[in-house]
């Protein structure tokens, strides 16, 4: 089983790091959590003082971008959840995917409020299942190439959501990437809907100018690594 390499505190510290940063968004704190290669919950973390300062219902869409990321890239290929939006919906290439691996919810919803986001939080080691389909989802390749598992953050607008995942996973050294759907040949969310429409079919709804930018810009500020 392959899982990434990181601990709950490395994991909260970077994602700190990069909430305070211009992402686009409304500047809110969010939920994180890393899946293995198994899809099974490694660590959920928070960005603000407390569990009450994010989104209470992020937790678990963090949890289910994590698992889509990692169930739906491969070794060869990395897909973000961001490039799922088009393809998924009605007369869609892979319209009813969002409809596979339902969340299990005596898993999601078990355990006590209190240990949210904690090293304890009651997802850990737990494969809850769920997809989703827009921006905040990443595989993540280690410095060999070996897909590990998958990030997944959630707290702000979709588009914020992927701006500050793509930092989050750079941060983390997982970026590895070896191939993807985008312009530039990686995961990155793809804005290219017009009137309706994907030119490539693997477009994302665009929010602000200011996260259109940020996004756009990621492979030159942010860019992914390649193997030794």
């Amino acid at each position: 089983m392959n899982k990434p390499n990181i601990t709950h505190q490395q994991l909260r510290d970077a994602l700190k790091r990069v909430v305070a940063e211009q992402n686009g968004g409304f500047a809110l704190n969010m939920w994180a959590t890393l899946v293995d290669r198994d899809g099974k919950v490694q660590l959920v973390v928070f960005s603000g003082a407390n569990r009450g300062e994010q989104w209470f219902g992020s937790r678990l869409i963090s949890a289910q971008k994590a698992y889509t990321a990692n169930a739906f890239s491969l070794p060869a290929l990395a897909l973000s959840t961001a490039n799922l939006y088009t393809a998924t919906q009605p007369s869609g290439s892979l319209y009813g995917l969002q409809h596979s691996n339902p969340v299990d919810a005596t898993q999601a919803y078990a355990g006590e409020a209190s240990d949210f986001g904690t090293e304890c939080d009651p997802l850990v080691g737990r494969r809850i299942g769920g997809v989703n389909v827009f921006g905040g989802g990443l595989p993540l390749y280690d410095e060999s190439g070996a897909l590990v598992g998958a990030l997944g953050v959630s707290g702000d607008s979709s588009a914020a959501d992927h701006n500050i995942a793509w930092k989050l996973r750079h941060a983390l050294g997982l970026d590895y990437v070896p191939s993807g759907v985008s312009p530039t040949g990686d995961d990155n969310i793809v804005y290219d809907i017009q009137n309706g429409v994907s030119a490539g079919g693997w477009g994302h709804p665009t929010t602000t100018p200011e996260a259109t930018a940020i996004a756009q810009a990621l492979p030159q500020t942010h860019p992914v690594r390649k193997k030794a």
